[in-house]
């Protein structure tokens, strides 16, 4: 079971090494057992983060009880409410890809014979999934779990992206002082990944549906003592993953990608996915791309509705039954494959086989879905060559296809500020640029200017659209990723103010209604732009990041 660690702990050669154990208070007996590295998230500026000090205490505990010597090292995280609408979020995305490095870095320098990953929030999650399909020893994910929904005073439940919304109530005279601090106080009332199916919920929600986290890992609350005994109970298992070298790499298949999508669309999950599954399978030498999503989600209806979409929350999918409970709709339906291995040792049919949906309105039964098709598409078109994203289980049925004149704005500020200052009419399409991988540099998420336009009451009747991105909490037709990107020449940076943009969510369509030939004329006239940062990290990131249509991954 020592598969790795002997190269730092056994034979005459190593006493330097085992010195330093010596150092570090070991004894020969924790020598002597497997090394399990412990990758802790712990920070005090995330509030998905703050409690994961508990979780890597009960993990530590369950590796020992298996028999295993658990050793922690940290990994960083951002949060991305407290980074939005500022150049704070320029370095989210960004983020991902240091995580994965580093957490690479120290797995392979210390040599651990398997690793317990303690994520929570966004780019976390995706960052620890990168990092063990390149070390590909035995590895499991335990995160810190969501944050329950708040309660407004007037007994009203309500979350982060009511939250961002009711600034834009604020803002077009709908919402006064006292509504906004009711707002503030209560929207996020416990530690945790914040309650709806955002971003970091999803790819909890997937590590499960891809098979390296254990049954409850998405949906478990935080605050809950359910939450502690999975984590001891993640930490005893590890060890039998260690004993029969059951790998990521084994687990994170082609057919367990194609699972984790299909599962994605029924969740109705963040369009982030867009990004982080690519990324995650191109490490493990499997590449997947946008036309595969509108395959899936052309076949895989979507079965729940939780906030920004509708109004449960994580919580009431964890007692609704789970992740389980969704796949095991989906298995039924013959829409997932369930021979795959997984971190529990078995395979996804074993997993599953008990599996109950426990409230057939959180989690539709396959044949009465909230949509017959899934929670995200693809749509292409002149704008989009390349592809764009849309969470169209989120859109009003009013915006599935409209047409209007484009509204365009080089930044996300320039957009904000319009918005607020009512400058944006019913019918609009707000078109936000060069803030793709590139150009932003780092993809911002346009939290902001989608949450002003619902909050003003515009969600069914303006558009958005970005070679950015979206947070999992924006609803409305807000359409993202669009590709090629406006930094490198898109379609995107050639619109001009009054073009007209036309949608057409479920053709999967989204054209520029201006002839080739106006086109090509822009285009000899556009000049690349000067980089928005030109020093530091995000500098070398620009440098080195793909296509947001490849996962924005780095070359």
């Amino acid at each position: 079971m020592k598969d790795y660690s002997r190269n730092v702990t056994n034979g005459v050669e190593r006493a330097p090494n085992r010195s330093l154990f010596y150092a570090l208070g070991l004894t020969k007996e924790e020598m002597d057992r497997p090394l399990i590295g412990v990758v802790c998230s712990k920070n005090e500026i995330v509030p998905g983060h703050m409690n994961l000090d508990k979780i890597s205490e009960a993990v530590k505990a369950g590796i020992r009880l298996a028999g295993g010597t658990p050793i922690e090292f940290p990994a960083i995280a951002v949060c991305d409410g407290i980074a939005m609408g500022h150049i704070g979020m320029k370095y989210s995305l960004v983020t991902r890809d240091l995580i994965a490095d580093s957490t690479e870095a120290m797995a392979l320098a210390h040599q651990f014979d398997g690793l317990v990953m303690i994520p929570n929030c966004d780019k976390n999650v995706p960052g620890l999934l990168m990092a063990a399909a390149r070390v590909n020893v035995p590895t499991i994910f335990c995160s810190g779990g969501p944050m329950l929904a708040g309660t407004l005073t007037d007994g009203r439940r309500t979350c982060l992206s009511h939250m961002f919304e009711a600034v834009g109530k604020y803002k077009a005279g709908n919402l006064d002082d006292e509504g906004i601090l009711d707002y503030e106080e209560n929207a996020c009332p416990t530690c945790g990944s914040c309650s709806g199916m955002y971003t970091a919920n999803s790819m909890n929600c997937l590590t499960e549906a891809i098979g390296m986290g254990l049954r409850g890992n998405g949906t478990i609350p935080a605050v809950y003592s359910a939450r502690i005994r999975l984590a001891k109970e993640t930490g005893m298992k590890i060890m039998e993953l260690v004993e029969k070298n059951i790998r990521p790499r084994d687990i994170m298949t082609a057919d367990a990608f194609h699972n984790a999508e299909a599962i994605d669309m029924a969740l109705g999950c963040s369009t982030n996915t867009m990004l982080h599954l690519p990324a995650i399978a191109h490490e493990c030498g499997i590449e997947i791309d946008l036309d595969m999503t509108n395959e899936i989600s052309n076949k895989t209806p979507n079965l729940c509705h939780l906030a920004p979409a509708g109004d449960t929350y994580m919580e009431d999918l964890d007692k609704a039954g789970g992740v389980y409970a969704v796949m095991k709709e989906l298995a039924d339906a013959g829409l997932i494959k369930t021979d795959m291995i997984t971190c529990t040792g078995k395979t996804i049919a074993e997993n599953i086989a008990d599996a109950v949906n426990l409230n057939e309105e959180i989690i539709r039964p396959i044949d009465r879905p909230y949509m017959k098709t899934g929670g995200i598409a693809v749509l292409r078109g002149n704008l989009a060559p390349e592809g764009c994203v849309v969470k169209q289980s989120a859109v009003a049925e009013e915006m599935l296809v409209h047409k209007g004149p484009a509204r365009v704005f080089d930044s996300e500020e320039e957009a904000i500020t319009a918005i607020y200052e009512g400058k944006i009419k019913a019918g609009d399409v707000v078109v936000i640029r060069y803030e793709g991988p590139k150009g932003g540099p780092g993809m911002r998420e346009m939290l902001n200017p989608t949450s002003a336009i619902a909050g003003m009451g515009l969600d069914k009747e303006v558009a958005l659209i970005t070679d950015g991105r979206f947070s999992g909490a924006t609803r409305g037709a807000s359409i993202g990723h669009v590709c090629p990107e406006a930094a490198v020449g898109g379609t995107i940076g050639l619109v001009k103010e009054g073009d007209i943009i036309s949608i057409d969510i479920p053709g999967r369509k989204i054209d520029l209604e201006v002839n080739n030939e106006e086109l090509a004329e822009r285009k000899k006239q556009w000049q690349p732009r000067e980089p928005k940062i030109t020093t530091g990290y995000a500098s070398r990131y620009a440098k080195l990041v793909t296509s947001a249509s490849r996962g924005a991954i780095l070359e």
